[in-house]
Formats: C-alpha cells, structure tokens, sequence
C-alpha cells in the first residue's frame, strides 16, 4: 500500500510539472512583487543583556529574491501532540507558501531523512542540480547551540519535549511531507546545503523560514536559520507557523505554548526577526486550537524603577502557565513612538509601565480605542503620569494629562520625600489567600505615591503608609467605569518586587481584571 502511495504521489508531481512547464519557461517568475514586511526584533538597551527593547523595522523583500523555506513539516512525528499540531498548523502553511508563491517567491520543501520519497521528481532534481558555491562557513548537517553567539535556550527539551500525556516512543515516524502542503511544479525538494546552493543559482537573498520544531530543526538544521544567518542571508521566522518540541514538566514549568514565545524571543534577540503569517495572508494570526491563554501586552518604557527588567521575570514565573505575555519595550524618553503597540488589536489587557512620555497621534488613538472598547488596563507605578511629558512636543504627538482621572480615577501629586519607605497595609476583605506576615513590617524601596482623592467608583485593595510620618495613601485599587475596567499598583520598585507576596498581589489584580477571579 505505501508503495502505490509512493508511485502515485510520484505521478502526480511529474503531471504537475509537464503542465506547468508546456505552457511556462522553466524559469522563476521575474515580477516586481514586493513583500511587505515589518520584521520583529529584540535590541540590547545601552549593552545590557538583560535588557531589551522591542524594535519594529518596516521592509520590502522583492518576492523573486526570497525564498520560504518548510521546515520539517513530516506526515507523521513520533510524539502524538507534535504530529496533531503540525496537522493543525499545515493548511495555514499551504495558504502561505501559495500566496508567497504567486507573489514569485521560491518555495524550498525541507522535509529531513525522506528524500527517498521523491526520488528523480522534478522538484528533488531542482534542488539535487543546483551548482555547489562557496560558503562564508561550512554548511552543517546539524549547527549546535554556540554559547560565544547566544544564550541557552529559555526551555529545557532535554527529554525529547514530549507533552503528550502519555509520553510517546521516540522512532523515526516520518515518510514524507504532509500531503496537506502542495508540492507545485516550480518547488524544489531538499534536506542539505542544496538550499543554499539553490538560493544562490537563483539569486534569492532573503529568507523565510516556518515549520517545526522551533527549539529544534527550525534552528539548527543546514537550510535554516542559524546556518543562512550565518551565510549573510536576510532571514526571518514565522513566528505564528512554528512550534516546540518543550513539554511543560520540564523547566521553565509553562504553558507549551509559552515555551513557543520563549523560544521566538530567543530567535529574535540573537539571531533573526520575525513576522507574522498576516502580513502575508492578512486576516488573524494563525494561533493553535488548544491555545486559550488570555494575551497580556505589557508596555514598558521608563528606566527608574527597572521595569523592563522585573516584568519578563514576573511574567515568567507567575503567569506563564495561564496567560501569553507579549512586550512593546523601549527606553524612557520624553516623547517617541511605542513599538509594538499594534498587538493592542489582539490583547486581552493592556498593562502600562511607562512614565512622562508623549507617544504619535495615530498610537494615541489605538490606546483610546482600546480604552474606549471597554478593555481592561492597569497601570503600574509611573504610568499613573505615563502620558503626561512635562514639554513642548513635537508635531505629531500627543499627550494624556488627565489620564490618572480619566481612566485610573485617581489624582496623581507626586511622591512622598526622596528618603522615605512605603510599609503595606492591608484593606479588610481583599487578598485575604496571601501571606503578608513576612512584609507587613519591611519598609519597601517605593517612595509613597500621592494619588488620593480617588474616583467614588475606585474601591482600595491595598494600601501604604508613608516610612518615616504617617501620610497612608491607596497602593493598589481597581475601578469599575462606564468605560469598562482600570485598576492601578503604584508599588514596582525592582527590588520590592523580588518579594514573593507582592508579587502575587500584582498576579491578583491581574486575575480579577481578566475574571478569573472576583472582589469580595
């Protein structure tokens, strides 16, 4: 049976390519189609590694100079949850590559150890002919991790990333590509350095790299994306047509789909951007069936409190298992544009960190339209004055003044004295599942902030009194508006937030304003 499985297939791909060829030159399309691109990366702040910034860069790739590559897509993986969602993922991959396709890009099938399948196609023969050239370095069958060029990967694979439950058998499950994907006449079929030498012949100088696994393959394999970048190739990932091989009992003990976004993260700080399959087929974002995690986009942009810093951590550690957490990171400044702030479209909360800064009039209408849809928001610290820049600004920008009244319904004076300490004090009935034995009595780094008189509809979580005097002031209160739900946590000092229970009353305000939990 699979052998007329096999010979049939065969036919169909040599009918394919007579047809195509009897009406065509046996030459790539020469449009001028461009594809347009904004490419997704992470940017070291003034060399620190624990530091970075979302950096957004718009650009055109001419379509025939670009090839995609197919990583991996095999009919068939040893571990049951990777083969269903490579099932799930591969119509939307069909719909890309044909778009990409008949824009006049090169479509480059990658699917490793089944080249035995399409022996003597058309397609195979394209890659197999393809004259060898000089490389910058050798081409691998497998490049390592190099600790001189990255960081270790964010997730720990080392049992294989199995999360079926239970654990599969690890056997070579694979035959061909998924039949799900077309293989049309003009493709090519390869495994090896034969990409390269393709890409080259062809004058292709940009590259496209989906398929699986992320941590895996898509990294380390010849024709993908340590080897092209490597090769000076203009490389992108996919970052929506991509998956792991993590399994959530192992560290960093997320959600599997977390360990996806740690692992694109990694990609986009030291190797390559990033662009979703949209920008292409337009629409949504492809996102898998399984994958339910309410999205939190944190907008981090003031250097004070280190915020950029602590959140990633915080996000990691306390909400990684339950929420996606998406970043638009940059550098405190008293006015500039806030990359990434277009995800606010798929966001389930907005969390601003950012201080004193005017941002461009169209991002300021996306954040009120946000606002406006009754989403909810919080406010950490700073961005109780995020929008308010104290200057003159630019043409074409704009600030929020009165957005501590308008949205947080409270009325931001500053802070107490440079050298006084915040103590905690609890608001009867409110956090009651969190030990504050350990903090009730620490003098935590925040200077006081003065907020009150608060909106009549503002109802106090937490409060703190002022180290040393007596001033107590609303810390944390959430707001329930005609607008829809804001809550503000004026702690966030980075080094109070290396306390446990401070950080689960940031977690519970961010349950409550995603329902998962309700006020007493």
């Amino acid at each position: 049976m699979n052998q007329i499985l096999r010979m049939t297939s065969l036919m169909v791909l040599v009918l394919m390519f007579l047809l195509f060829y009897s009406e065509k030159s046996m030459s790539f399309p020469e449009g001028k189609t461009e594809l347009n691109l904004v490419l997704r990366s992470k940017k070291q702040i003034k060399g620190d590694k624990k530091d970075w910034a979302t950096e957004l860069k718009e650009d055109k790739w001419a379509a025939p100079k670009t090839a995609v590559v197919v990583c991996d897509m095999w009919d068939k993986h040893w571990s049951k949850n990777a083969s269903d969602r490579v099932g799930e993922m591969a119509p939307t991959v069909n719909l890309f590559i044909k778009k990409a396709r008949d824009m006049g890009a090169m479509i480059i099938h990658c699917p490793s150890d089944t080249l035995e399948f399409y022996k003597d196609t058309p397609q195979r023969l394209l890659a197999k002919n393809a004259p060898e050239v000089a490389t910058k370095t050798p081409l691998m069958r497998w490049c390592k991790l190099d600790p001189k060029l990255e960081e270790k990967l964010p997730i720990d694979d080392t049992d294989g990333g199995d999360d079926s439950i239970p654990q599969c058998k690890n056997y070579r499950a694979w035959t061909r590509q998924i039949d799900a994907i077309e293989i049309f006449p003009q493709d090519a079929i390869t495994d090896s350095a034969e990409a390269f030498y393709l890409m080259k012949q062809k004058g292709v100088t940009n590259v496209l790299v989906l398929g699986v696994h992320t941590n895996m393959c898509v990294l380390g394999r010849p024709f993908s994306i340590r080897q092209m970048v490597q090769q000076g190739m203009n490389v992108a990932l996919v970052r929506d047509l991509t998956d792991t091989m993590y399994n959530p009992e192992k560290a960093p003990f997320v959600s599997h789909f977390t360990g996806t976004d740690l692992v694109v993260e990694h990609i986009e700080k030291f190797w390559c951007p990033t662009i979703s399959s949209n920008q292409i087929l337009g629409g949504k974002e492809f996102r898998f069936k399984e994958d339910k995690r309410p999205r939190i986009l944190f907008v981090g942009a003031e250097d004070a409190y280190k915020s950029r810093l602590w959140i990633p951590e915080f996000a990691l550690a306390r909400l990684g298992k339950e929420y996606q957490s998406q970043f638009s990171f940059s550098s405190e400044a008293r006015f500039g544009s806030l990359p990434g702030l277009n995800m606010l479209d798929s966001a389930d909360l907005l969390v601003l960190s950012l201080r004193r800064r005017g941002v461009p009039t169209e991002e300021m209408k996306m954040l009120k339209e946000y606002i406006r849809k009754g989403k909810p928001v919080l406010a950490i610290r700073t961005a109780t004055h995020g929008f308010a820049p104290n200057i003159k600004l630019p043409e074409g920008f704009m600030e929020w003044k009165e957005f501590d009244k308008d949205v947080l319904g409270c009325n931001y004076q500053g802070h107490e004295v440079a050298n006084s300490l915040t103590q905690v004090m609890l608001v009867e009935g409110h956090f009651n599942n969190i030990n504050f034995e350990r903090v009730k009595n620490e003098k935590l780094a925040s200077h006081l902030y003065k907020v009150n008189p608060l909106a009549k509809d503002a109802k106090v979580l937490l409060q703190g009194k002022s180290v040393p005097g007596d001033k107590i002031e609303p810390v944390v209160w959430v707001r329930d508006n005609p607008e829809g739900r804001a809550a503000c946590f004026t702690l966030g000092h980075f080094d109070e937030m290396k306390h446990e229970e401070i950080q689960q009353v940031l977690k519970s305000t961010i349950d409550l304003l995603l329902g998962k939990s309700n006020l007493k």
